[in-house]
């Protein structure tokens, strides 16, 4: 029995058709459609009669129609069993809660739409208009033919493909199949001669075959037009056919029965090419015309974007198998994504593990897992993408392709989710897996295992001793530390985490943050020992049991003492107790230390007037911050708000910032492969010129600095610190220099403290 679940509220009402079935019945309806647009005219013999129109299947003999009309409903039912074999498979997944509702149905409209519209392709400007000249111009042509069928079904009164209308159809066709055929050349330039890394590295024979399908589509289309027109005698009307018209000039006074018979044959040719492109539609990456609209259309979820899939109470589960080791143990949707991927690479491209020389390649986990799927299903499907001969898969099990090594090397920063143009949700796959192996297997880096220890004896990854959790406060009166045994009087509690309480660096973090808050007339409450880690990096690593442990007497505590507002100065606990602590029955309102002090900021309540710094700085994105929880701004607007400062951006930031090599767990995990993450990182941030670096993270704190200093950067070549740090010290410089005329005398720790005034505790 697999733990993958998704909710514990799993649905368990009979359905009445399963996905598989339905695809058999949507694609047998349209081949019936077909048949009866073949048969149906040689029954009624309606014919138009307008001088402006066209003939359909003119030169083009009966029992060539009656083929056309056999071979193409056939295929379309042999599509709509491939796709129910595929469907079938999916359904070997554990339950996903995706259904719609009236409360997340506008949002699924939307992400629908952004699918079809290839909005999320168009992030990358080339690749994305490439793609959509291909696949608008498709679906335009597509819709031509369908158009002109059915105005060949209906009766002599009610016939519209005439006139006007029909002038403006052929010009319509005729751009669709130029944008189309366009697309298709920039195409296979962009795949054969320019050969990006990410395109280059995975080419493989049926991507020529599907570009070379087509481009059969495209010019047979064009050249049975031109013989058409020219076999008509080219009528004025046809000259809003703009490509297919001057075409037809070039054959201009061949003979009736050559013209006749190069029209057939081009005709045929383009049957032929859309019938290759039936055949090879449900056994290729060309699937994901179906799948992708699909998978963006369920991307809304019942979990917050950063909190892992919940499990069960593993103190009390009868559960004997935990993550994901076999194809069963994903969820329906997640094996959705692994048919549904357009192998484009956008995943590689971001993948700092992969950027960095790691084994690990977020689009090979997609393709190595839906490997698994096809072969071990019943029947067998075609993988995501073909592979090499020799490469088999013996069983089910996902570890029979993809490495331990691969799945360690994740730094979780969720780039690869973040760019996927069809919201397939590759972190959450990585996580399962890693419940897995560290849970059943305990295949986990030895390293890893010394702050599984520290997080169970001494409650923080660091293993110092917890009574010392609150002495970074000695000397700060205005810090108090309250009694967990008591309830919460203050609005907020100040949640300092285990790097702010224990980690030299950070220490001075959170004295700043204090000094902040106290200078913006709020005091500072905290809980000192009582404070235990959140668990982020036992749950992000596997380990969901030590989370467990971890996480629930934090809930017990805080549900307690009834703590209602946390401010978080680690992204990691502000992610885990704002997304993931709800879990556990632990519903707070979380907010991050830069966010507090965005708003204190802007409502005047912190003084910034005096703050100043003449200096170039750049803002680095903490992955937990960004995209987990979408907090770009914030940071930035405290920084901007320092008088003096350039503030400079990195190439890579906001969603597409580069992680800075800590998180899941990387942070107590060696990096022995490739070139550090932090140093390259550090390198980026280096390249822009600033003097200073801002962090909103104590982990990226701890890395960026280390890979400053690596670099040869000393501290007064380019200073390393937390938002809090760069405040503060521009506040206290900004102020000692507009008393420095005053009083000379003035101790700037003096001048730093506000005036005697009420406080807001906090």
């Amino acid at each position: 029995m697999s733990a993958a679940t998704d909710s514990p509220e799993a649905d368990t009402t009979p359905k009445r058709f399963k996905p598989n079935q339905l695809a058999l019945v949507l694609f047998t309806a349209v081949a019936l459609f077909t048949l009866v647009s073949g048969i149906l005219p040689q029954i009624t013999k309606w014919e138009n009669d307008n001088a402006v129109h066209r003939t359909v299947f003119v030169n083009i003999p009966g029992p060539i129609q009656i083929v056309f009309y056999t071979v193409i409903p056939v295929l379309l039912i042999w599509v709509g069993i491939m796709f129910s074999f595929r469907m079938k498979n999916w359904e070997r997944g554990a339950p996903s809660q995706r259904r719609t509702t009236t409360k997340n149905a506008k949002q699924r409209l939307k992400d629908f739409r952004a699918g079809v519209y290839m909005q999320t392709l168009l992030r990358d400007a080339g690749a994305g208009l490439m793609h959509s000249m291909i696949y608008f111009g498709f679906l335009v042509l597509l819709g031509v033919t369908t158009v002109l069928e059915i105005d060949h079904q209906l009766p002599e009164q009610l016939k519209f493909l005439h006139g006007t209308t029909y002038k403006a159809y052929v010009f319509i066709g005729d751009l669709a199949g130029l944008v189309f055929l366009g697309g298709i050349v920039w195409a296979i330039v962009r795949r054969y001669v320019q050969r990006p890394y990410r395109i280059r590295i995975k080419s493989k024979p049926e991507h020529a075959i599907i570009l070379g399908v087509f481009f059969a589509i495209g010019v047979t289309g064009f050249g049975a037009e031109m013989f058409r027109i020219a076999l008509e005698g080219g009528p004025d009307y046809e000259q809003w056919s703009f490509i297919g018209y001057p075409l037809s000039t070039l054959v201009d006074g061949w003979s009736q029965s050559s013209l006749e018979v190069w029209h057939q044959w081009w005709w045929i040719g383009h049957v032929a090419a859309f019938v290759a492109f039936l055949a090879i539609l449900p056994i290729t990456m060309l699937r994901h015309i179906f799948t992708s609209p699909i998978n963006m259309y369920l991307k809304d979820k019942d979990r917050p974007k950063g909190a892992m899939r919940p499990m069960p109470n593993l103190m009390e589960t009868e559960l004997e198998s935990f993550g994901a080791s076999v194809v069963e143990d994903f969820t329906w949707k997640q094996l959705l994504d692994l048919d549904a991927c357009t192998m484009c690479g956008r995943c590689t491209s971001v993948c700092p593990a992969h950027a960095t020389g790691k084994s690990l390649d977020p689009r090979e986990i997609v393709l190595k897992a839906g490997a698994v799927m096809a072969a071990s299903g019943a029947p067998a499907t075609s993988p995501p993408l073909s592979e090499d001969k020799e490469i088999t898969v013996p069983a089910n099990n996902l570890f029979d392709r993809i490495t331990a090594e691969e799945i360690w090397a994740c730094t979780t920063c969720k780039a690869c989710d973040e760019i996927c143009p069809v919201n397939i949700e590759i972190t959450d796959k990585i996580f399962d897996m890693r419940r897995y192996l560290s849970l059943m297997e305990s295949n986990f880096p030895a390293e890893l295992g010394n702050a599984y220890r520290a997080m169970e004896n001494q409650f923080n990854p660091w293993g110092l001793n917890q009574g010392e959790r609150g002495d970074w406060a000695e000397g700060l009166e205005f810090v108090d530390i309250v009694d967990p045994g008591e309830a919460l009087k203050s609005e907020y509690l100040y949640w300092v985490g285990c790097a702010g309480s224990f980690d030299d660096k950070n220490k001075k973090v959170t004295q700043s943050m204090a000094k902040l808050l106290r200078r913006a007339g709020i005091d500072v409450a905290i809980l000192g020992p009582s404070e235990m880690c959140t668990g982020d990096s036992a749950r992000r690593s596997g380990n969901e049991y030590l989370f467990q442990m971890l996480a629930q007497p934090n809930v017990e505590m805080l549900n307690e003492m009834g703590v209602k507002k946390i401010i978080a100065q680690c992204p990691h606990c502000l992610n885990t107790l704002k997304n993931e602590y709800p879990q556990l029955g632990g519903n707070y309102e979380v907010i991050h230390h830069t966010q507090l002090l965005e708003q204190l900021i802007e409502s005047g309540q912190l003084d910034v007037s005096q703050a100043t710094l003449e200096e170039r700085i750049t803002y680095h994105d903490s992955c937990y911050l960004g995209r987990h929880n979408d907090v770009y701004v914030a940071p930035r607007k405290v920084v901007g708000a320092i008088k003096g400062i350039e503030v400079v951006e990195m190439s890579l930031n906001g969603t597409k910032g580069m992680c800075c090599g800590a998180g899941g767990a990387r942070m107590w995990m060696e990096e022995n492969t490739g070139v550090k993450v932090n140093d390259e990182r550090a390198e980026q941030a280096i390249s822009t010129g600033a003097s200073r670096v801002a962090t909103a993270c104590p982990f990226c704190y701890i890395m960026l600095d280390d890979g400053v200093k690596a670099a040869g950067k000393e501290e007064d070549e380019v200073k390393v610190a937390d938002i809090s740090i760069h405040l503060l010290e521009a506040i206290e410089t900004g102020e000692a220099e507009f008393h420095a005329g005053e009083s000379p005398l003035l101790d700037s720790e003096q001048a730093a403290e506000p005036d005697d005034g009420p406080l807001t505790s906090v």
